[in-house]
């Protein structure tokens, strides 16, 4: 059975057509990757009052896409991102995880 994993992200102000771009030509070596890796049904949602990004995804391995840091495929993608998110200090992106309080199937 999967998980269900939720974290939030923070994207930097005005960079929300850009960030919707980069992910609609997502790389297809990234996308295969977290696909191999057991990592499904990935959204990303956008507030647009905070610039908070919401992730959900379901899990099917041992290793979530916040799992992923170490593959160089990852670590280049955080580098691509790095100029519209709020990052650390290697380009990952701050990530939240988020708790679980309700799950209705």
């Amino acid at each position: 059975m999967a998980r269900r994993e939720a974290f939030k992200m923070f994207l930097k102000p005005g960079c929300e057509d850009e960030y919707k771009r980069r992910h609609a030509a997502i790389w297809p070596e990234l996308k295969k990757l977290l696909s191999d890796s057991g990592v499904r049904n990935y959204s990303i949602f956008w507030d647009k009052d905070t610039n908070i990004l919401f992730a959900y995804q379901e899990v099917e391995g041992e290793e979530g896409s916040q799992d992923l840091g170490g593959n160089p495929i990852v670590q280049k993608w955080w580098d691509y991102m790095a100029d519209i998110m709020e990052v650390n200090p290697d380009n990952s992106p701050v990530s939240i995880p988020l708790d679980e309080r309700f799950y209705m199937e």
